[in-house]
């Protein structure tokens, strides 16, 4: 049975605690549709293609991680953004999105999908969960694990090629990563004297802190590194509410 659109809302941002994070945009519902929810469409990142798709599919409900009205966004509804807002108005479609609220979830976040991803391609490690006070998610190996396999469980349990800034540190026993843009916090990994770090994207900076600070860098790709949060956060609604789910993967390089 459909959902009334309030009800599905208010218990996504109880799930995610949503309200309670300071967050570079909004989180919960960005765009008003219909007020009854039955079919819901999941995407990284509310792009054109992955809108046309939810239509196409008549999706009441759009869920993405990167949704809109970043700060520092430029106001005006005008070329793109016109026309994807334009897009969910015709179609009467909700548009919600959760970013770091579903970047930090113990159990559906990003960064513990991706946690469970590289148990399935790596040696044996304990993982210890992060948060937002300590954004790096970080994995103890049984036993030390060569920097080179450290390299291939990634790229294994992403099904793609990743960076690798190496460093003269042939074993690996404590890693960290933090899913999507969060590069910065290479200086953190080094202060918590890790072997390695993992996230999605590099800066020009990064390369060289990695190397003068003795950790491994790997770019696994931004949206690469973020797919299984919105994936997770559907199947929790279909158990929840009965609904229909369909995850639209929009292939990036990034």
């Amino acid at each position: 049975m459909p959902v009334d659109r309030s009800e599905l809302v208010f218990a996504l941002d109880e799930l995610l605690d949503a309200q309670a994070i300071n967050d570079y945009c909004p989180n919960g519902l960005q765009v008003e549709g219909r007020d009854q929810i039955q079919r819901v469409a999941t995407a990284v990142t509310a792009c054109q293609a992955a809108i046309d798709e939810a239509i196409a599919w008549q999706a009441d409900l759009l869920l993405v991680h990167h949704g809109y009205f970043w700060k520092g966004e430029s106001h005006p509804v005008v070329g793109m953004k016109r026309q994807r807002l334009g897009a969910l108005l015709g179609a009467n479609m909700n548009m919600v999105a959760y970013h770091l609220p579903l970047d930090y979830h113990p159990e559906l976040g990003n960064n513990s999908g991706l946690g469970r991803r590289l148990q399935a391609t790596l040696p044996p490690f304990a993982m210890q969960v992060g948060d937002v006070a300590q954004p790096i998610w970080q994995g103890v190996f049984q036993a030390p694990c060569d920097a080179a396999t450290l390299h291939q469980g990634i790229e294994a349990a992403l099904g793609r090629s990743c960076v690798w800034v190496r460093v003269n540190k042939p074993q690996i026993r404590r890693f960290g990563w933090c899913t999507g843009g969060a590069q910065h916090l290479i200086d953190q990994a080094a202060l918590l004297g890790l072997d390695a770090f993992i996230s999605g994207e590099i800066s020009e900076q990064t390369t060289h802190s990695g190397r003068e600070q003795g950790v491994h860098f790997f770019a696994a790709g931004h949206h690469a590194t973020e797919r299984e949060g919105v994936q997770a956060l559907g199947a929790w609604l279909e158990r929840r509410f009965g609904l229909e789910h369909r995850f639209i993967d929009v292939p990036n390089p990034a």
